[in-house]
C-alpha cells in the first residue's frame, strides 16, 4: 500500500518530533501506532547516513595518501586542480608512487568488497583488470571548472528538456 506524500511527510515530522523529545525509539515506531512505512523510511535514512559516513571516511582517506604521497596539502592540491592543473603535474617525479598508491588503496577497497558480500570474486576481477590505466587516466586528467569527480559535466539542455523527447 502506498502512503501519499502528506501522509508520509506528516509521519516522518510526527517521528522526527518524538525522536527528538525521546518519547520513541526507532525500533519501537511499529509499536507506538505510527505507520510501518514511518519505521522503514527511518530505517532507510539511518542506512544512507551510514553510507555517507562510510563514502566520506573512503574520501578522507584517499585524500591522506595523496597528500601524504606526493607531499603537497590538501588546500594546495585543491586549489592547484581548480586552477586546471593535474595531479599528475601537481606530484611531479612522484607521479608514479601516487600512481601505486592509489592502485594499491582501490585493490584493498574492492577485496573488501568482496570479503563483504558486496562484489563476487569475477567482479573483483574485471575491476583490478584495468585498475591501473583507470587511475593513471585520473592521475593524467586535468581538472579545473566544469569538472565533477567523474570527468567534465555534460552541457546542459533547454530547461524542462529532461530526455524524454518531444513533448506532445
Amino acid at each position: 500500500m502506498k502512503m501519499s506524500s502528506k501522509k508520509r511527510m506528516a509521519a516522518v515530522a510526527l517521528t522526527v518530533a518524538a525522536l527528538s523529545l525521546g518519547s520513541i525509539g526507532v525500533a519501537s515506531a511499529d509499536h507506538k501506532g505510527l505507520p510501518k512505512g514511518v519505521a522503514k523510511l527511518a530505517g532507510h535514512d539511518a542506512q544512507h547516513a551510514a553510507n555517507k559516513a562510510a563514502h566520506d571516511a573512503q574520501h578522507a582517506a584517499k585524500e591522506a595518501l595523496v597528500v601524504t604521497t606526493i607531499g603537497v596539502d590538501a588546500a594546495t592540491i585543491k586549489t592547484r586542480l581548480a586552477a586546471g592543473e593535474s595531479l599528475a603535474t601537481i606530484a611531479g617525479a612522484k607521479k608514479d608512487a601516487l600512481i601505486a598508491a592509489l592502485v594499491a588503496f582501490k585493490t584493498k577497497n574492492i577485496d573488501a568488497n568482496v570479503a563483504a558480500g558486496k562484489l563476487t570474486a569475477a567482479q573483483a576481477t574485471t575491476l583490478k583488470a584495468d585498475l591501473t590505466a583507470h587511475v593513471t587516466e585520473r592521475v593524467n586528467a586535468v581538472g579545473g571548472k566544469g569538472m565533477d569527480p567523474k570527468g567534465p559535466k555534460p552541457p546542459k539542455g533547454p530547461k524542462g528538456d529532461k530526455g524524454h523527447g518531444p513533448r506532445h
